[in-house]
């Protein structure tokens, strides 16, 4: 071979190279996007360019953030019609602006359907907001064109949501197909012009879930989106358009995007760049007062998901199907009571708080009258069923009134505005009496008192003042109270760094005051649950927020040892699946945690009940099953510190509102050392049933003796029934373990699975769970899996490993003549 020869070559792959990268600022008429080509903003925060979504072998032309690792696509051009090979290329032409060629050159698979007076004179160019425009290429640069105006699964920052009036153009997103299809999906995005107006998410061409009305600071249905020092909105109301766009402060340093996914949830989030992932802001719809018009028409959703009875009648109203209410089943709405008019002498109107108000397309809107004046308007139309302030202020601004049924009303726990509902003079008088209505008398002493309350707080203001100036400080009884050595951290790196919590504002201290208000003096009706520790008490702050207040008893098996332990451990924890703690209250000889309220209360409140049991699908129980996994995965693994629980079990899983599993009671978790793989301890503490033989018989406990409760959880969860303590006449000398391994054994294993689920699982998922519980606890834990390996077996259909002989197969006395006296042999066990 010749040196030109080889020259030529060397050039040829010098050229293959650059072209496999090559990043351009525009697309001109001479300079088209070619498949492996990148369009990269000026800012480098956004890039365009060919890709293949998922597992597709399709390309498409789409915009995707430049610096995120993963890459996460915002904007698809030609996403209903695909280029099937790497041909494609993005070109700016005359018959169309932009054009999508595949192979076929001629014909576009996809148009901007713009038509350019001068076709080369014109340019297209990605700005750092992700917005592609295409622009004539002189002085004015005018915008022909932009991407923004025809928005795909996701909203950006300065992208529009609503109607032109006057062209007609309509900005909304709607989801992908799949994962592996940015294709329309189902499910959209939009505003309802009509009315007042409102957004709204469809899902099929129906309404799936409602974000409300503008008040003026946010949609009524998004409590969360009020502005702040980072997202700005700015909605527009005039004869030419009607939108809403947010826009937030630093754009190029904050990257934050709202998705419509296939299944119908929307959701806001930032990238979080430490941790390299997407951190979620909220989503929706999350609880089922969230799903548009769960309760039906004139009713009002309020989450109660222990009782099941979140749909009430608003008032005046009683249920269409008296029969289906008393079965939970409310979606059928309520009706005025037959007989009852509300346009007579002394009707009026009840106020119901905090509520999300009600469907609005058919609503009547006076931006220019007072809440008064409202009711005054609404009073005088014997058709008008309710009004509210159309805005949000001091009293309310604007007004809307209702003359039809109301639909989809919700309420909130600590916001949201205020509803007014006509009834009658009979129902009126009721609710006055049972609200306390004030008269002349009750209205002058409540003067007397409003006086004498302000004189008191003048006074201990004054007071407060005083003592603060004389430099009297409260005493941190937490700090003197604690012992500073632990069992609990002996041989830990992170004593220091524990110590330090504590005395840190990380987690703040309660006054007991407060507590003791919230939780109505620790009433016997707040009651939640007890144990070994004390008591736990449902609680409301006086902004509204609902708390859980566990209360460490005198006498409690937990002593001050796991109140420092828990307080250390879950206030550095973060994790979705794990309870998150608020602060704690050392003051007077009490002890106590202040959690988040998880209104579903325990597993065990569940799986355990012959009727509770029933209303855990397999889904949900799978759902929960993949939660428990990854907060124990989180604990092992992903936390700043590296957790062994100790006591995992069903009554320390908690459900929330969404029945999302979250693991709870650290005070006997243990902190481990990043190379540090096992422990020994000569206390062993826990539960009976749930503790791994190596732990239970000789002290010894690492990650997988959380990997053996998790097994013995997984088995509860199937069956519904409890480990310790069970009992089966065909098997009687075994435990809930030696029951199913005797049944796997015999190929018989699905007669364990729980007799509420019927027909409606999945043989083969609940037989993979099976077997993955029966690996989790086999008797040594060299042969148990990680819990990262046993979430990549729930998540995918791998073939799974056979699984040993489990531990703990505990004989009943009398029932074989090889019994055994070391079945079980525990140092310290106490029952918790």
């Amino acid at each position: 071979m010749s040196s030109t020869e080889k020259s030529l070559i060397t050039k040829f792959f010098i050229f293959l190279l650059i072209r496999s990268c090559f990043s351009i600022d525009t697309i001109t008429p001479n300079q088209p996007l070619r498949d492996g080509d990148i369009l990269v903003s000026s800012g480098k925060v956004f890039a365009l360019g060919f890709f293949s979504p998922g597992n597709s072998g399709n390309r498409y032309v789409g915009v995707w953030y430049y610096q995120v690792p993963n890459q996460t696509v915002v904007w698809v051009a030609n996403r209903d019609h695909p280029v099937d090979d790497r041909s494609g290329f993005l070109a700016v032409q005359g018959d169309g602006g932009l054009v999508v060629y595949g192979k076929d050159q001629k014909v576009p698979l996809w148009s901007s359907n713009v038509t350019l007076s001068s076709p080369n004179n014109s340019l297209a160019k990605l700005l750092d907001s992700g917005n592609l425009v295409l622009l004539e290429n002189g002085v004015s640069q005018n915008v022909l064109w932009e991407g923004f105006n025809y928005p795909s699964n996701t909203f950006l920052p300065f992208m529009k949501v609503g109607v032109n009036r006057q062209s007609g153009i309509e900005w909304y997103c709607t989801s992908w197909k799949s994962q592996d299809d940015p294709g329309t999906g189902n499910c959209s995005y939009r505003i309802d012009p009509r009315g007042f107006p409102q957004l709204i998410l469809y899902k099929d061409g129906a309404p799936w879930w409602r974000a409300g009305t503008w008040t003026g600071q946010r949609f009524s249905g998004v409590p969360v989106s009020s502005p702040n020092f980072i997202f700005n909105s700015n909605f527009v109301n005039n004869q030419d358009e009607i939108s809403i766009m947010y826009d937030v402060t630093n754009a190029s340093s904050i990257y934050t995007r709202t998705v419509l996914d296939e299944t119908g949830t929307i959701a806001r989030s930032t990238w979080n760049g430490d941790a390299q992932e997407w951190n979620v802001l909220w989503s929706a719809p999350v609880e089922r007062c969230d799903y548009y018009g769960r309760c039906g028409p004139n009713s009002n959703c309020a989450p109660d998901y222990v009782a099941s009875t979140e749909c009430t009648c608003l008032p005046g109203f009683v249920p269409k199907s008296p029969a289906d209410w008393y079965l939970r089943d409310g979606s059928g709405g309520c009706i005025r009571e037959k007989g009852v008019s509300i346009c007579g002498n002394g009707d009026g109107f009840v106020k119901i708080v905090r509520v999300k108000i009600p469907e609005s397309s058919t609503a009547s809107v006076n931006m220019n009258l007072s809440l008064k004046a409202c009711e005054q308007e609404c009073w005088r139309n014997c058709s008008c069923t309710a009004y509210s302030a159309a805005g949000e202020n001091k009293g309310g601004i604007g007004c809307v009134t209702w003359h039809e049924d109301l639909m989809d009303t919700r309420t909130f726990s600590s916001s949201g505005q205020d509803l007014y509902v006509r009834v009658n003079a009979t129902i009126l008088a009721q609710y006055a009496k049972s609200n306390g209505s004030p008269t002349k008398k009750a209205k002058l002493a409540i003067s007397i008192v409003s006086v004498l309350l302000f004189f008191f707080v003048v006074f201990l203001v004054y007071w407060l003042v005083k003592r603060k100036l004389t430099g009297k400080k409260r005493p941190n009884k937490f700090e003197s109270r604690v012992p500073t050595g632990s069992m609990y951290f002996e041989k830990s790196t992170a004593d220091l760094d524990d110590q330090s919590t504590m005395n840190s504002s990380e987690l703040p201290f309660f006054d007991l005051r407060i507590i003791s208000a919230a939780t109505n003096n620790f009433s016997a009706s707040n009651k939640l649950g007890a144990g070994g520790f004390g008591s736990v008490y449902k609680g409301v702050l006086s902004n509204g927020k609902e708390i859980a207040v566990k209360r460490l008893s005198k006498h409690s098996g937990q002593g001050i040892e796991e109140f420092k332990n828990e307080v250390m451990l879950i206030a550095k924890l973060q994790h979705r699946n794990l309870v998150k703690i608020l602060g704690c209250c050392v003051q007077d000889e009490e002890n106590m945690l202040i959690y988040e309220y998880v209104p579903n209360k325990s597993l065990d409140y569940f799986i355990f009940n012959e009727t509770n049991r029933a209303l855990l699908d397999w889904k949900t129980r799978f759902e929960i099953i993949c939660g428990i996994a990854r907060g124990i995965l989180y604990l092992h693994q992903d936390s700043r510190l590296r957790i062994i629980h100790r006591d995992l079990k069903a009554s320390n899983v908690l459900l929330d509102a969404s029945l999302n599993p979250k693991i709870a009671d650290f005070g006997l978790a243990r902190i481990f050392r990043g190379d540090q793989n096992e422990a020994n301890t000569n206390r062993v503490v826990g539960t009976y049933g749930y503790m791994s033989p190596e732990y239970a018989m000789e002290g010894l406990f690492s990650v997988k003796s959380d990997v053996y409760s998790f097994g013995i959880l997984l088995l509860e969860i199937i069956s519904g029934r409890k480990n310790s303590g069970y009992y089966d006449e065909s098997y009687p000398d075994s435990n809930l373990v030696g029951h199913v391994w005797s049944l796997w054994r015999e190929d018989h294993a699905l007669e364990i699975v729980d007799s509420t689920l019927g027909d409606s699982f999945q043989f083969d998922e609940v037989l993979r769970c099976i077997q993955i519980a029966l690996l989790c606890v086999q008797d040594f834990p060299t042969e148990r899996p990680t819990m990262s390996a046993v979430l990549g077996m729930l998540s995918n259909d791998a073939a799974l490993p056979p699984p040993g002989k489990p531990a703990f197969l505990v004989k009943k006395a009398g029932t074989s003549e090889d019994n055994s006296i070391n079945n079980v042999t525990c140092t310290i066990v106490r029952a918790r």
